[in-house]
């Protein structure tokens, strides 16, 4: 019977009632179930209590989720935010050293949306905040309608770059994703590579060429409803063949 790898699965901090939560979607963490055939753990953003060693070492993958907040732009020299926008300084405290210490340790990971946007920053690289209003280009935001169906629709193509992972996974050349964000990719962080791209030009999906392991972010949400789509299936499958790969040399230790 094969392992089920360990992967931790990043938490927002939300204020509920009196309290503060720490909290991680349910489509990640069914997906990381279902789809990677993993077993999922939620990691707290409490990095000043993280032992990011000890943690790593009991980790086989790590999923950078989505999130309604964004990255601080402090931490890639941006622009103050516009007034309204949602911030998680202690998700950024624990989420951006910590990637970039499982990508040193040779731990798979996959980034989704803010956690797409979080492995750019981790590795020097910066956002636009407001795609929306750059001359030429898509409004990547998702439809305005309380329909959720509606919200993770199709949205635009992105089309696959050659010679990188997306093309030795035989995704097809050109295919249709979600589009549910206002920030994207500014300057690409060095050691990065861009593996899909809008039709405005807007990289939706990059690599880290240095990775021992899988690693991969995309801009849209293929957690969503993941088990219908072939295509989002083969990142999350991809995804949970490396985690198991690792599970296996952890085991083996």
């Amino acid at each position: 019977m094969a392992i089920k790898p360990l992967i931790g699965v990043t938490a927002c901090v939300k204020q509920i009632g009196l309290h503060p939560y720490h909290v991680s979607g349910d489509k990640y963490l069914r997906a990381v179930s279902v789809a990677a055939q993993g077993l999922p753990v939620i990691i707290p953003s409490l990095a000043e209590l993280t032992e990011t060693d000890e943690l790593l070492a009991r980790l086989d993958g790590l999923l950078l989720t989505g999130s309604p907040s964004n990255v601080q732009p402090v931490h890639y020299d941006g622009p103050t935010s516009a007034p309204g926008t949602e911030h998680d300084p202690a998700r950024d405290a624990t989420t951006l050293p910590l990637l970039q210490a499982a990508i040193a340790a040779g731990i798979p990971v996959l980034g989704i949306c803010r956690g797409f946007q979080e492995m750019n920053v981790a590795f020097g690289g910066s956002l636009h905040q407001k795609v929306h209003e750059l001359p030429g280009a898509l409004d990547h935001r998702e439809a305005d309608h309380p329909d959720l169906s509606v919200q993770y629709a199709p949205a635009h193509a992105v089309h696959v770059q050659p010679g990188g992972v997306f093309q030795a996974l035989d995704l097809p050349p050109v295919f249709e994703v979600n589009s549910i964000h206002a920030q994207g990719i500014d300057h690409l962080a060095p050691g990065l590579r861009a593996e899909a791209i809008a039709p405005d030009g807007l990289i939706e999906a990059i690599s880290v060429e240095h990775s021992e392991a899988f690693a991969v972010g995309v801009q849209w949400h293929p957690e969503w409803q993941v088990m219908n789509n072939p295509v989002y299936l083969s990142i999350f499958q991809a995804f949970g063949d490396a985690c198991r790969q690792r599970a296996a040399l952890r085991e083996s230790r």
